[in-house]
Formats: C-alpha cells, structure tokens, sequence
C-alpha cells in the first residue's frame, strides 16, 4: 500500500515537471517525495523502501529527465532497468570454481527463493543433473511466499521438477531463513535429503560434510566437529565461517551476491556480517581453508524490487581435486 500510494505521488509529480512553469519546484519535491515514500515504506518494511526507491530511480525519474530533454540520462536508465528486471535475473550462469583436494564435484545450488516455479527453476536443475556431479547440496531459501496454501502449491511443484535428481554421494538440503516451520513438501517424495538441525556425515573414507541448522549457519559459534580427511561444510549463511571452523571447504548463499553490484564496488548489501570481500566467490579465509559464497539462482521476494545488476544468478560446480590451483568462478 506505501509503495502504490509513493508511487501516485511521484506520478502527479512527473505531470507537474512537464509543465514547464512548475519545474522549479516538481523536482525539489519529487526528491522530497522519494526520499519520504522510502522512509515510509522502510518502517513497514526494509525491502519495501528499496521498491519505493527503484520505482523513482527507474521509472519517474527517467519522465522528469525526458521533460528537460535529457534524452542520453533517461535512455540510459532505460538501459539499465531493462537489464536489473528483465534480462539478468533469468540469466543464470553456471560457474565452475576448482579447489586442491581429493576428486570431488559439487553442485551448490543456493537461493532458489522463487514465488512462481516454471520454467526457469526447470532449466536450472536440468543443468545441475547435466553436470553429473559427486553431491549436491541445497543451501537454503527455497520458496518465498507469504500465503501458507500458496506456498504448499509452489513447494509440490519444485518438488515436481526435482524429481529423480540425485547423485553418487547424495544430494542434501539445509534449511534458509524464508523457510516456515513446516518445510517439509518441497523436498516431498525427492532423493533429496532434508536437514534441520546441524549432523556430520561420512560420505566415504577420507570425506565428511557438515550441515548446519540455520541458526548455526549465522553464529561464529557453531560446533563443527574437526575430522580426518576432507571436510565440506555448508550452511545458509556464511556468517559461520567467522569462527574458524575446522573444515577445508566452507559453502554458503544467503546473500544473493548482493544482487546489485557496481563496478569497482562489489555488494551494495549483503545482509551478512562477513566482510564484503567474503560476500561473493572464493576466499581464501586467515584460519585456513577456503570458503565458497554463491550468488544464488533466485532473488528476495515479497515486498523487495525483482532486480539484479551486474550480479547474474549462479549455479555453482566446485571441481575438487589433487595439485589444482583455486580459482574463483563469481
């Protein structure tokens, strides 16, 4: 409702700047009007402000240059919108990092977060099975719905698209943080292994993979057993790697890459306490070990702008294997 009644005021706004006598005060004031819908919307709610913000940046404020005969700025910002809402976020990248270990490919498969399953979320997990990995594992955020039927609906059918999809080592999914008590039916009748609280596991003599329970996903404080061999861990949030963790390769998403980024800059947001560097790719971490964030297939949903810039969604393959030098693929 504060986006649709900010949204009436910045168009009154537009028509008073194409009247030329008033356009003097039409843009103090389509600034004020931004800048108070966003203030408004951030108490009912933080993404609600952003939607607010990305209406005005790319919708009004592009009428109020072509009133001035900015025709470059407001094609440009065209340019942009086109890209942030229509072209990137289906433009899913399969990116493929490789790491020194013993023989292993992964697919991490983070931030489904979708409110609609079709055809895009069937063209990623196509991807994930033509990739023939070891394991797979599921880092969280699956569908984002507030109606509880609504999400049983959206739930059956990503269950439906999962179908059969397994691999030699299992395929394993932790809990995100859109998640509603009852998670259960998206995974209903999968080879999916669906994890609530924090378990290691011995997938073969010399490899263990840690899952962790959202909430120690967020903590620096989460227990992560230290193990003979090649330990995996993976989480929702990266905010465990904090602590040091005893393990060789750190898994996370949470944080969309950001999903806006700006050459040069990287993240604008993160929603994370790692430190921005962290919050994309592989890092080689202080304590030892390496930690993978990926940036995920989805975007926020609900009350949040449908946007990605310079941040395509990624599904990520981690090749493990002997004598490899690291190497970033976000």
């Amino acid at each position: 409702m504060v986006a649709l009644v900010a949204n009436a005021a910045l168009l009154a706004l537009d028509i008073l700047a194409w009247r030329r006598r008033w356009l003097p005060v039409a843009i103090p004031v389509f600034a004020a009007a931004l800048g108070l819908g966003g203030d408004l919307a951030g108490l009912w709610s933080p993404f609600g402000a952003m939607q607010v913000l990305a209406w005005g940046l790319f919708l009004h404020l592009p009428l109020v240059l072509l009133s001035r005969r900015r025709w470059l700025l407001a094609a440009a910002l065209a340019i942009v919108a086109v890209d942030a809402f229509v072209v990137e976020p289906r433009a899913v990248e399969l990116s493929t990092t490789r790491v020194e270990g013993p023989p292993l490919r992964i697919a991490l498969v983070t931030d489904i977060q979708t409110d609609d399953v079709g055809e895009y979320e069937r063209h990623v997990l196509d991807l994930v099975r033509a990739a023939a990995p070891d394991l797979i594992l599921f880092a969280g955020d699956y569908v984002q719905v507030s109606d509880p039927g609504e999400y049983r609906r959206q739930a059956h059918l990503l269950a439906t698209a999962l179908g059969d999809l397994d691999a030699t080592l299992g395929a394993f999914a932790v809990r995100g943080d859109v998640e509603p008590g009852d998670w259960s039916a998206v995974f209903a009748g999968t080879q999916v292994a669906r994890v609530d609280d924090t378990r290691t596991l011995e997938l073969r003599e010399g490899l263990h993979l840690t899952l962790l329970g959202v909430e120690d996903s967020m903590s620096r404080h989460a227990r992560i057993p230290d193990t003979d061999g090649f330990h995996v861990v993976v989480g929702h949030r990266p905010d465990y790697a904090l602590g040091a963790p005893p393990a060789d390769l750190l898994l996370a998403g949470h944080v969309h890459g950001g999903q806006v980024r700006l050459p040069g800059l990287g993240p604008l947001l993160t929603l994370s306490a790692v430190p921005r560097a962290w919050a994309v790719g592989l890092t080689d971490l202080p304590s030892g070990g390496q930690l993978y964030v990926s940036r995920g297939i989805g975007m926020e949903r609900l009350d949040a702008p449908r946007l990605r810039f310079w941040c395509r969604p990624e599904l990520s393959i981690i090749d493990v294997g002997p004598g490899v030098l690291a190497s970033a693929g976000g």
